[in-house]
């Protein structure tokens, strides 16, 4: 044994060493491997919703993990069932078997989705989840005779995962940087950006909301409506900066979908399972029912990896009068895995008895009030916006800035919120001039105190360097 491998076996490793190693070997996620490897915050245990770090300090997770992390970490409940799903049957081949946990989940989750979204399509996460959508969109049209239906209608702003195709139809701003990547335009029509906060002044929210319903039907037309195979539309937003769509947006889009015979796709991987205080968002909060839902990240609470597709019986129909085989070659070889499907169970059951949709409901109008205050109380924030337990800060430069200070806010306050809040005991997720959270369900009422009048504190450190 070398001593590098002693060193790995060692109880008492450094959070120094640990450092160390991250920087020497992990490849993380947007970074720029051009620049020396940042130092990311060490994360060394977990418990409801606090993170602790490799110095034993103590911080609020305001982001909830990625967006994910709806029951809280710790739960003691969740390692059992997964422990003894991994003892009682640790995979099954989704091409040659099935299992008895995938199966209760599929019948669990159709039970919750709305309408007739009854088929499951399980997938390793959201990315997945937005893939397989996609090309069961594209395989419905190529057997229905109709291979040209394939154009994808998206949002910018919008954001919907890294794989290849999940990618091409993110939204193309700052947050989503894709210049060095590449992605396949040739399939997707960008509309413009939805943010009511960008609305020309003196324009109402119905007024803004007219105009992108134009701007939607003007675009089908203008591709053709036999050209178009979808539209996928967050719910909210989420990493576009907790973009709330104008009232009725989401039913007129669904309304133009219906009228030219496009599918919709609402990807709930940030909304779905609870963070809008129901399972799923889009019939309960926004009033529609989707052809097709993603999901992913609270399905499991990011106990474990799984996402889903979850689609109408009303796609299917057209398929008995088609003659000879038509297999939807799409899989993964963690499809409908038991382990992360007991997870999923074990979650959507501690929701349940434990009432988190119904705390969220009750808890929420308390975030948002203490948000939109933040909002009118302090120069430096342009706009403070949310829904259920997401909520976003957006910097603001004040007209009398200088341009230095302009270009720091503009750049940096994400980055600079996100600095101040962690020395205080929070963590919020920086974006550009943005910083986001979305804490775990089981937030309290005292610890949603604690969260704002930490970001109260950093935003008054944050006005007072600029």
């Amino acid at each position: 044994m070398t001593a590098s491998d002693k060193n790995l076996k060692n109880d008492t490793i450094s959070p120094d060493q640990v450092q160390y190693w991250d920087q020497e070997h992990l490849i993380h996620p947007w970074s720029d491997l051009t620049d020396d490897p940042p130092e990311m915050t060490q994360i060394s245990s977990a418990d409801g919703i606090y993170l602790i770090d490799g110095h034993g300090n103590k911080l609020i997770d305001g982001p909830g993990g990625m967006w994910c992390v709806n029951i809280g970490y710790g739960r003691r409940e969740m390692a059992d069932a997964i422990a003894d799903q991994v003892m009682k049957m640790t995979y099954s081949s989704p091409w040659f078997t099935t299992n008895e946990t995938s199966a209760l989940l599929g019948k669990k989750i159709s039970d919750k989705a709305p309408g007739d979204l009854n088929n499951v399509f399980f997938t390793n996460g959201g990315s997945d989840a937005v893939d397989t959508a996609l090309r069961f969109v594209q395989y419905r049209n190529n057997i229905m005779g109709r291979p040209q239906k394939k154009t994808i209608l998206c949002r910018e702003k919008g954001y919907h995962g890294s794989s290849y195709l999940a990618a091409s139809v993110s939204g193309t701003g700052r947050e989503h940087d894709r210049r060095f990547m590449d992605t396949h335009r040739d399939l997707v029509s960008m509309l413009p950006n939805i943010n009511p906060y960008l609305r020309p002044k003196g324009t109402s929210l119905e007024e803004w909301c007219d105009a992108k319903i134009k701007d939607m039907e003007d675009r089908i037309i203008s591709v053709g409506a036999e050209n178009i195979g979808c539209f996928i539309a967050e719910p909210v937003l989420a990493s576009g900066g907790v973009i709330i769509p104008p009232p009725g947006y989401h039913k007129r889009t669904r309304e133009l979908c219906r009228k030219y015979d496009i599918v919709y796709i609402s990807d709930e991987i940030v909304t779905a399972f609870g963070r809008m205080g129901h399972w799923f968002a889009s019939e309960a909060v926004f009033g529609i029912q989707p052809d097709i839902i993603t999901c992913a990240k609270g399905l499991t609470s990011g106990y474990v990896p799984m996402g889903a597709a979850i689609i109408s019986d009303s796609l299917f129909k057209g398929f008995d009068h088609i003659d000879g085989s038509h297999p939807f070659t799409n899989g993964y070889t963690y499809s409908g895995h038991p382990v992360a499907a007991r997870a999923a169970l074990t979650n959507m059951e501690i929701m349940e008895r434990e009432g988190i949709m119904e705390h969220v409901r009750e808890i929420s109008p308390y975030f948002q009030d203490r948000l939109r205050q933040i909002g009118d109380k302090y120069d430096i924030i342009g706009d403070a916006r949310g829904m259920g337990l997401l909520g976003c800060l957006e910097g603001l430069a004040s007209t009398s800035a200088s341009e230095e200070a302009r270009l720091r806010i503009d750049s940096h306050f994400g980055q600079m919120m996100d600095e101040a809040c962690e020395k205080r005991g929070l963590l919020v997720r920086p974006i550009i001039n943005m910083c986001v959270f979305s804490p775990p369900l089981i937030i309290t009422r005292d610890e949603i105190d604690k969260l704002f009048d930490i970001l109260e504190e950093a935003i008054i450190e944050v006005q007072n360097t600029i």
